[in-house]
């Protein structure tokens, strides 16, 4: 079964963090990746830009590009992860992993009921 990971994180304090701190959750980010990766149980992974920088499409038709989101709460949605597990305990488990390496982050997990898998993209690098 697949279950995506969604990760959220108060924005401001993910951006205020040195170059160094950032690397530092991200390192450890990346070795629980690659252990899940190595165990056949990761998918693809997105660390989404800022929240400032995202637009939605809202209304009837061609719709109404708005900037975006409005987030209600205190945590917006900053990346996500989709794991192949075979139960919901084991999707908790890993998310729990992920939540050892980056303790101030928020783990919404849910089963994904369609997927279709795109083309390979390439890689992209941290904005500046």
């Amino acid at each position: 079964m697949l279950y995506a990971i969604l990760a959220y994180h108060v924005e401001a304090e993910v951006m205020s963090w040195t170059a160094e701190e950032d690397a530092a959750v991200m390192t450890k980010m990346i070795a629980v990746h690659a252990r899940l990766d190595e165990i056949g149980r990761f998918g693809p992974a997105a660390r989404l830009g800022e929240t400032k920088k995202a637009r939605t499409v809202r209304g009837k038709g061609d719709g109404m590009v708005i900037d975006g989101p409005f987030a209600e709460t205190k945590e917006q949605l900053l990346g996500f992860h989709i794991v192949n597990c075979e139960t919901e305990e084991e999707a908790i488990e890993t998310a729990r992993e992920m939540k050892r390496v980056n303790p101030s982050a928020v783990y919404e997990i849910r089963p994904i009921r369609f997927y279709l898998p795109g083309l390979a993209i390439p890689r992209t690098e941290t904005e500046s």
